[in-house]
C-alpha cells in the first residue's frame, strides 16, 4: 500500500510529498523545492530507501532542489511533461528573482505524458496531463490509496494560477473537470500548498469550479 507525508519547505510552503511503498520502504519524494536537508532527515527517520524525483511541474518552490538533491544522491528525474522545459531552462533566474537559494536547470530522466504510470516498490501511479497552471504540469493517482497529488493545479477553495507565462485559465479548468474529477469524489487529493481536501468536496464547494 502506498504511504505518504507531506512536507511543507521553502518560504512558500511548498507541500513536498515523500511517497513510499510500505511492503519495500522503497521511497520517491514529489516535487523538492527546497530544504532537503530538512527532508532526507525526515526519509531517514521513517528508514526509507529514496529511489527517485517525481515533478508535477517545474515553478521553483517545486523544483527548486531537484538538481541538488538528484546530484547528491544519483536520482532519477521523473517528469514533468516536456511543456515544462522552458520553466526548467529558467530556475536560476526563478531564484533569483523570488529570492531562493542558487538553483540550477537539469535535465529529466524521464518525461512523462497523460496515461504514463510511475513505480515505487509494489505500488503504480497513473498520470495525467493538467495544463493550464503550466504547459507541462502533470497529476500523479493512486486509485488503490485514492489519493491524487495534484501540483498547483487545484486547491481546497481555490484553484492553481494561470497568469504565468503560458497559463491558461480555460485549460485548468478542463484539466480539473476533464482529468481529476473522474477520479472519483472520495479520492482525497494532496494540493502544492494548503490543506488536503475531497474532490467531491470541491466539486460542491469550490466556488472557481462549481457548476463545472
Amino acid at each position: 500500500m502506498l504511504r505518504y507525508l507531506t512536507v511543507p519547505v521553502t518560504a512558500f510552503a511548498q507541500n513536498c510529498s515523500i511517497v513510499w511503498c510500505d511492503d519495500t520502504l522503497d521511497a520517491a519524494v514529489i516535487d523538492p523545492g527546497g530544504d532537503l536537508d530538512r527532508l532526507l532527515a525526515e526519509i531517514t527517520r521513517l528508514g526509507l530507501s529514496l529511489k527517485a524525483i517525481w515533478l508535477t511541474h517545474a515553478h521553483i518552490d517545486h523544483a527548486g532542489g531537484t538538481h541538488e538533491l538528484a546530484e547528491r544522491l544519483a536520482l532519477p528525474i521523473i517528469g514533468p511533461h516536456p511543456g515544462d522545459q522552458f520553466w526548467i531552462d529558467g530556475l536560476p533566474q526563478q531564484s533569483q528573482m523570488f529570492g531562493f537559494p542558487p538553483s540550477e536547470r537539469f535535465t529529466p530522466t524521464r518525461w512523462l505524458a497523460d496515461g504514463d504510470t510511475v513505480q515505487i516498490g509494489r505500488c503504480t501511479l497513473d498520470v495525467r496531463h493538467c495544463p493550464g497552471h503550466t504547459p507541462g504540469h502533470v497529476v500523479f493517482h493512486s486509485k488503490e490509496a485514492k489519493r491524487a497529488f495534484v501540483g498547483d493545479v487545484l486547491f481546497a477553495g481555490s484553484i492553481g494560477r494561470t497568469d504565468f507565462p503560458q497559463g491558461n485559465h480555460a485549460q485548468l479548468i478542463s484539466s480539473i473537470t476533464q482529468r481529476l474529477w473522474p477520479m472519483g469524489d472520495d479520492t482525497v487529493f494532496i494540493p502544492g500548498h494548503g490543506p488536503e481536501s475531497t474532490f467531491g468536496e470541491e466539486r460542491r464547494s469550490n466556488p472557481y469550479v462549481k457548476g463545472n
